[in-house]
């Protein structure tokens, strides 16, 4: 952490990246970063670059970057695992590069590299890197309610397997700013009348293989028929949560088919590495050519039920 904190205080230009189809931790490591270094070095100038979720506007936007502003920079990439991964892809034009993640399965792309795998988000690892360094940083509002609400979105509002007593520690530490937890949940769980038939369904056509591994297919029909978005379908992987042991999520995407792979107890991120994935544990994800590997994932995610 002294390293991150060294070059942030070296850097006058500081630009932090994100992955593709950012999610809460994604969004609120990059912003709560962000506003942190701004509010301890307000002569510095930090952007964050990358995609737009438009669920979670409240906690920012990305500013479009021309490639100048890299030259004597340093890029700041969080939550991201491969360089595949990172939605903008520049960050060989800065002069040095560190990936703050929390990824088990990680490839090294940066210079420097912290990886935390017993946290249970990025916005965990910001957060303890402030308190350790409080003396010198500083926290506002502003950066609490985004470091809040990656805390929660990856969490699983603290129901997650590997949620620790540090996560319930940097989460009542960034409560005591003046964030409003309740608005916060409440924009996070807003559904359009859309969403909400698209989860029945989800519900209606689920299927279970043998073994027990319960899976939903959605094409790119069912989202221009439901008028949803791949993020917004991508999310829904829950709905089959309490049903079996190993759950997936198949979604159609520009990129190919695209898996959303989870489990209650049994390992599946070496099932996800078998079809170029990877991710935490018990929650991983890859992107499928074709449906002979959806098929041939189902297959394989159905033999580890097998007794």
């Amino acid at each position: 952490m002294k390293h991150i904190l060294e070059k942030i205080k070296e850097y006058d230009t500081i630009i932090i990246h994100g992955h593709i189809r950012p999610d809460g931790d994604c969004l609120g490591s990059q912003y709560g970063l962000m506003n942190i270094i701004k509010e301890s070095f307000p002569n510095k100038k930090v952007y964050v670059t990358g995609d737009v979720n438009n669920k979670l506007e409240f906690i920012g936007t990305p500013t479009i970057i021309d490639d100048k502003l890299f030259k004597n920079s340093l890029s700041i990439c969080v939550d991201t695992s491969s360089y595949d991964r990172l939605s903008d892809k520049r960050i060989n034009l800065s002069s040095y590069t560190i990936k703050i993640d929390h990824h088990k399965d990680s490839d090294k792309y940066c210079d420097y590299e912290y990886i935390k795998d017993n946290y249970i988000s990025t916005t965990e690892i910001i957060t303890s890197f402030y308190l350790k360094y409080k003396n010198i940083l500083k926290m506002n509002d502003a950066a609490a309610m985004c470091l809040y609400t990656g805390l929660i979105t990856d969490s699983g509002n603290f129901t997650y397997n590997n949620v620790t007593s540090n996560t319930f520690k940097m989460a009542v530490y960034l409560s005591k700013y003046n964030i409003n937890i309740p608005e916060i949940n409440n924009k996070l769980n807003k559904e359009s009348i859309e969403l909400l038939r698209f989860k029945g369904k989800i519900l209606n056509d689920f299927k279970v293989t043998k073994n027990g591994v319960a899976y939903i297919i959605i094409t790119k029909e069912d989202l221009k028929k439901y008028k949803i978005s791949e993020e917004e379908a991508s999310g829904l992987v829950y709905l089959i949560s309490n049903i079996k042991e190993i759950y997936i999520l198949f979604i159609e995407t520009k990129e190919g088919i695209r898996a959303r792979i989870r489990s209650k107890h049994i390992p599946i991120n070496n099932l996800a590495k078998k079809f170029n994935g990877g991710g935490h544990i018990l929650a991983s994800g890859a992107i499928l050519k074709n449906y002979d590997e959806v098929k041939e994932l189902i297959k394989s995610a159905d033999l580890l039920l097998k007794k």
